[in-house]
């Protein structure tokens, strides 16, 4: 870890850590145990690690769509994300994308999604958490929406497999390898004609 990736990189661990203490709170003032449906189980992080591979295409078109809301996304993540996080370690990617995976799946999908769910039902819980990960990520619109869609995604699983181990898998995969092509296998952005 260099000097100048330190504070930023702090920051981002402070922020990840912050939601799971947050994730802690909502399960104290509800009666929910988010940690209580996370536990070891190898066809869980196995699903888990399949369901990337439909992530990673959806990714790889936004990467060469011409639509204009998916233009602008490249173009922050191209200008804005490679500045802040152009000079990471491999060790700093890996650990805010294992973060993210653990402290973000256990506050949208376990304290929100999972102690909303016996209020609400599991259907509008999924869409509440979904919409609450997409403005949470909304750096543009079409930033917001593709984070909700992925929240569907991920909420999904939680609901097929009951444990929070199978999203938290894809999570953290998912962000290492969008995080892997930002600032390591990076190619020019597609053509910004709409068509």
């Amino acid at each position: 870890m260099t000097a100048s990736t330190r504070p930023l990189f702090a920051w981002a661990v402070a922020a990840e850590l912050s939601l799971l203490a947050l994730a802690s709170l909502l399960n104290w003032l509800w009666p929910w145990n988010p940690l209580g449906v996370l536990r070891w189980n190898t066809k869980d992080a196995l699903l888990g690690l399949a369901a990337v591979g439909p992530l990673l295409a959806g990714f790889g078109w936004t990467l060469r769509s011409a639509w204009k809301p998916l233009v602008q996304m490249r173009t922050f993540l191209d200008t804005t994300g490679r500045q802040l996080l152009g000079r990471w370690s491999l060790g700093q990617l890996t650990a805010i994308a294992c973060l993210a995976g653990v402290c973000e799946e256990a506050l949208f999908r376990g304290a929100i999604q999972g102690g909303l769910s016996g209020t609400t039902g599991s259907a509008a819980a999924l869409l509440l958490a979904s919409a609450l990960f997409g403005l949470c990520h909304a750096v543009n619109p079409a930033y917001a929406l593709a984070a909700t869609l992925l929240g569907i995604w991920l909420g999904g699983l939680f609901v097929l497999t009951g444990n929070l181990l199978a999203p938290m898998v894809t999570h953290a995969v998912y962000d290492f390898a969008a995080l892997l092509w930002l600032v390591r296998w990076h190619w020019p952005l597609a053509p910004t004609q709409s068509g």
